[in-house]
């Protein structure tokens, strides 16, 4: 067990739903969130058959795409693997996950005739990217007009109380008890970001283990300290 393990802190727990579609138990929502989790609740009633979620990374977009793949049956495509088998496996279901349309596209024309697709057989189509449309390299001019023409979903960087509620089940996950003004001051000067996060409560959990002790204030500022160094020196 880690150091400083003995029970959860109950003092520590945020008011935060917890998803309620299939597979997503541990996906908590906030502002910062909740238009996306509307999106994928709201499906089969999509108004328009294809969607872009966006947010950076470790928002959540995997995740909520998994949860809908689930729910709808739709398989998950990564954009650099995006070939004609993509409209065969569309066409089974009318329906598919295209993810990370921002790391590149494999054929372009392909995605095209399947937004195509979608609008003709009122299928549906999500997809994901870190950036948003109109910033994303396209040769294809139809389909960089109809990317920047699509409905946008996106996920904002963790609101307060999501990046505290975040931080307190990461380090739950850990066994790894943290008192409110530590998870305070993390929140406070930690990068507002999920991926951020996981690798502050990593680097705050490796230093516990070190010393052999509870994680306090000056334990994680020096996991905060460590972080910022690391990032100078990349």
């Amino acid at each position: 067990m880690t150091p400083g393990a003995s029970r959860k802190p109950d003092q520590l727990v945020f008011d935060l739903p917890h998803r309620q579609a299939q597979g997503a138990e541990d996906f908590l929502v906030s502002g910062s969130n909740e238009a996306a989790v509307e999106l994928v609740d709201g499906w089969p009633g999509w108004s328009h058959p294809a969607y872009v979620v966006t947010g950076p990374e470790g928002s959540g977009k995997s995740h909520l795409t998994h949860v809908w793949s689930t729910k709808s049956g739709a398989p998950r495509i990564a954009a650099t693997q995006l070939a004609e088998d993509a409209i065969t496996a569309f066409e089974r279901n009318a329906v598919l996950a295209v993810e990370d349309i921002d790391r590149g596209l494999h054929d372009e024309r392909v995605l095209f005739h399947l937004l195509n697709l979608a609008r003709e057989k009122r299928g549906a189509i999500l997809l994901s990217s870190r950036a948003l449309p109109g910033e994303i390299a396209i040769a294809l001019p139809d389909l960089r007009s109809r990317l920047r023409a699509m409905p946008l979903v996106r996920i904002a960087p963790p609101d307060d109380a999501l990046l505290k509620a975040v931080l307190v089940k990461l380090f739950a996950d850990r066994q790894l008890t943290i008192e409110p003004h530590v998870i305070a001051t993390l929140a406070l000067h930690m990068d507002r970001s999920m991926a951020a996060a996981g690798r502050l409560v990593e680097e705050t959990d490796r230093l516990a283990l070190a010393r052999r002790q509870k994680v306090t204030r000056a334990l994680a500022a020096e996991a905060l300290a460590n972080l910022a160094r690391d990032r100078e020196t990349e």
